[in-house]
């Protein structure tokens, strides 16, 4: 499978089975993952797999943050759970929010390398995510933040249902005031709502007619013959000239 035929399958699951990819198959994903474009390889991100009771701690942070009595029960709904960090790493080329888009990169491209492999993902988020409670469950550190967690397990017989193929040209278009037209996505995709371009095409240079050898050598000698003409009449006009000139040196 190509990797657009793997990103056109993709969906989110909500509901997975209690299967899960060993640790073994999570680091190879992982490193995988691991490959999406990242400005000075600062590799502003790290990961944290929760399983087993490791999800009942975060439900038990998540009641904390929210003030309530019983643990939240959504870290359950999931065999395992990859909590998605951003890093945040000094630097002056690199700001934070380009960070934490190669952060987030990383959770995107791990969720599609699971899909492809058979494994049901879903990215889930919410108000706590960024809570005290929350962020000290997971252990993070004062230049890090929490991205939300990717939830992991089998894939159900039954599918959670599939989204719409986009039409591109709701969000691609041309720089304003840009000469391109935007023709070939808006040809490709005929449900588009891209305009047809006003402008009319630009005619194709006309070819050049190929003459035979005769006709070229005519037409070479009619234009020595003219050279020729230009210099006869060029030097009458300069004999002329003379004589005029010796008449007027006699005279004197």
């Amino acid at each position: 499978m190509s990797a657009r035929d793997a990103a056109l399958a993709r969906q989110s699951w909500s509901k997975v089975t209690d299967d899960a990819p060993s640790p073994a198959a999570l680091a190879e994903f992982v490193a995988a993952a691991g490959r999406v474009a990242d400005h000075s390889s600062l590799r502003p991100w790290r990961l944290i797999a929760l399983r087993g009771d490791d999800r009942h701690a975060l439900g038990a942070a998540i009641a904390r943050a929210q003030g309530a009595d019983e643990p939240s029960t959504k870290p359950l709904r999931a065999p395992l759970l990859v909590a998605v960090v951003a890093s945040y790493r000094a630097s002056e080329k690199v700001p934070r929010w380009e960070q934490e888009a190669v952060a987030s990169g990383v959770a995107h491209l791990l969720s599609l390398l699971l899909d492809e492999a058979g494994w049901g993902v879903i990215w889930r988020t919410g108000g706590y995510t960024r809570s005290p409670e929350v962020a000290a469950v997971h252990g993070l550190g004062a230049d890090e933040a929490l991205l939300g967690w990717l939830y992991v397990g089998g894939k159900p017989e039954r599918s959670s249902g599939r989204r719409k193929t986009l039409d591109p040209a709701l969000v691609l278009s041309d720089l304003p005031g840009s000469s391109a037209t935007g023709e070939d996505v808006a040809s490709e995709h005929p449900g588009s709502t891209q305009r047809p371009s006003s402008k009319k095409p630009k005619k194709e240079p006309k070819k050049a007619k190929k003459k035979d050898p005769t006709a070229r050598r005519a037409a070479r000698i009619r234009k020595a013959e003219k050279k020729v003409a230009k210099l006869r009449k060029a030097e009458r006009r300069l004999e002329r000239l003379r004589r005029e000139a010796a008449a007027g040196a006699d005279a004197r």
